[in-house]
């Protein structure tokens, strides 16, 4: 057979846990047509992977990428990590469907510029099917599947502020809409009750979207109302939901904040098996980091993150508005404060528009560069920012984060975001540094699981079943690294900085990815199931 791409004597871990073994990899018009000895064979491009790991392309069960393969279609951030295939959509944060008025798209992209950043060209698409069909026109280079996201629900049917509970006739709406972006192709439904509007939700309007999403047999990714002093409480109500409904349940980034809970992990693991062994169909994914990233306006208390940013900038100026902020951040009832959990010094700025030499500071760093107490200098921050403000917060132990990773329910997300030039490492190392500190340092897990977490898991929890493994006829997406020199050099200064021992990623049978140069394809396609 004449192969477009053999890859010849790699140490193929073929995603399902199996042992590794030494064979060459054929691929054709885009698939993995061979497998083994196939030193006969004449292709027409050919790698040698002589002491290289070869192993299916890594699947980002968690990602945010909606507008970003729009800006920036060629993908580089999850390329360059290893990353052929993500679930976008997620945390309830997401930009279809898209009222036609100019005041719908503007709530949008105000309530989503921290999570996905903004989008500079025509906001002309009213469904999912008409986003993605806009995608398709430009191309990707990943594989991308997507979530109905919450909050564009919300804002797409409540009248005036979505920040409010929905009235009966405004859920019924919700779930035509999610019905029919479930059968246009996405693959689940996605919330985040730790977040405006998704919080404001009641009990019948989360039972109402999730027995639609069961009924199509898709998935509910959650990011849970509360990860830290209420983690137990927090996750048990989204158990309880799956549990009612059905709904094949998807927790997003398992974690405990603050160095209080994280007594809290194992009780979190023993409860998420014990539903499961009730019949309830949960999993989760995680982020391999012990600190995470996210708005730094969620920080405030929920009841001001209810306002336009207009009028909250407004609060942010009162003096009677800020002592009752600090109060409520001081001494939360029923929310994360992520202050009181982590402490200012513990949370830095990733990336401010309006003051951008702050960058890469922690708060309490910045207040004493401004001579300030901490809460004023915070406040005076958010008051002047129109753009996109993001952080990053030092979140669990690495002990913690070692318990969630063994467990055997758990797979690989990134919680990758690309809101403005600077991010968290993650959303361009994630997968690399999994592989170098957890398993190539400290051997959290063996090789063959680990890659298993990262590939086949997350394919078979979204019914890709042609994905996440080395096997004839399935799709090549294919990942060639150096066991020995793979390593992240990402760090919040510099996050883009590029991973070692990375030699060679293909999407769809075709290299997008060659020793440390991009090839600028755009192979990649929308997943819809």
């Amino acid at each position: 057979m004449k192969y477009d791409y053999l890859l010849r004597k790699g140490t193929v871990v073929d995603g399902s846990g199996s042992s590794s073994f030494v064979g060459d990899v054929g691929v054709k018009d885009g698939r993995i047509v061979s497998i083994g000895n196939l030193a006969g064979d004449v292709p027409a491009h050919e790698f040698d992977c002589t002491g290289l790991i070869v192993c299916p392309g890594f699947i980002d069960m968690h990602g945010h990428s909606e507008l970003e393969a729009l800006r920036a279609g060629h993908m580089y951030g999850k390329i360059a990590q290893g990353i052929t295939s993500e679930v976008a959509g997620n945390c309830g944060v997401g930009v279809y469907p898209l009222g036609v008025t100019e005041q719908a798209v503007g709530t949008v992209r105000e309530m989503t510029r921290d999570v996905l950043g903004d989008y500079d060209g025509a906001w002309n698409w009213t469904s999912f099917g008409s986003f993605v069909d806009k995608l398709a026109v430009q191309g990707i280079g990943t594989n991308m599947a997507f979530l109905q996201a919450h909050s564009a629900l919300r804002c797409a049917v409540i009248e005036g502020n979505p920040n409010r509970a929905a009235t009966s006739r405004e859920v019924c709406r919700m779930v035509e809409l999610l019905e029919q972006a479930l059968d246009e192709g996405c693959v689940g439904f996605s919330s985040g009750l730790y977040y405006a509007p998704c919080m404001f939700a009641d009990r019948a309007e989360l039972l109402a979207l999730l027995s639609a999403t069961a009924r199509k047999g898709k998935i509910f990714a959650v990011h849970h109302r509360c990860e830290g002093d209420d983690v137990l409480s927090s996750l048990k109500e989204v158990l309880d939901l799956a549990r009612e409904t059905g709904v094949r349940l998807e927790v997003s980034h398992l974690k405990a904040i603050g160095r209080k809970n994280q007594d809290e992990v194992p009780r979190m693991l023993q409860m998420i098996e014990e539903y499961r062994a009730e019949g309830v169909d949960v999993l989760f994914d995680q982020y391999p980091y012990e600190y995470g990233s996210t708005s730094l306006f969620s920080l405030l208390p929920p009841e001001y993150l209810r306002l336009s940013r207009n009028d909250l900038r407004q609060r942010l100026g009162d003096s009677e508005h800020r002592a009752a902020m600090r109060r409520a951040m001081e001494r939360p009832d029923g929310w994360d404060s992520i202050y009181e959990l982590c402490g200012w010094e513990d949370i830095s700025v990733v990336s401010l528009d309006a003051t951008e030499e702050y960058n890469g500071m922690s708060i309490s760093d910045i207040a004493a560069k401004r001579s300030q107490e901490p809460f004023d200098a915070f406040f005076d921050i958010l008051a002047q920012e129109s753009g996109a403000a993001v952080m990053v917060d030092t979140t669990q132990t690495e002990e913690s984060l070692k318990l969630i990773m063994r467990h055997p329910l758990g797979c690989f997300g990134t919680d990758a975001l690309y809101s403005g030039d600077r991010c968290h490492p993650r959303s361009w190392a994630a997968a690399v540094h999994l592989l170098d500190k957890y398993w190539r340092q400290e051997e959290v897990l063996p090789l063959e699981q680990m890659i298993r977490r990262m590939t086949y898991e997350p394919a078979r929890r979204l019914g890709l079943l042609d994905r996440g493994l080395v096997k004839g006829g399935f799709q090549a997406d294919l990942v060639v690294f150096d066991p020995l020199t793979i390593h992240d050099n990402a760090t919040v200064l510099n996050p883009t900085a590029m991973n070692a021992g990375m030699e060679l990623v293909m999407v769809s049978g075709v290299p997008a990815y060659h020793k440390g140069s991009f090839a600028n394809e755009l192979s990649g396609s929308i997943l819809v199931l």
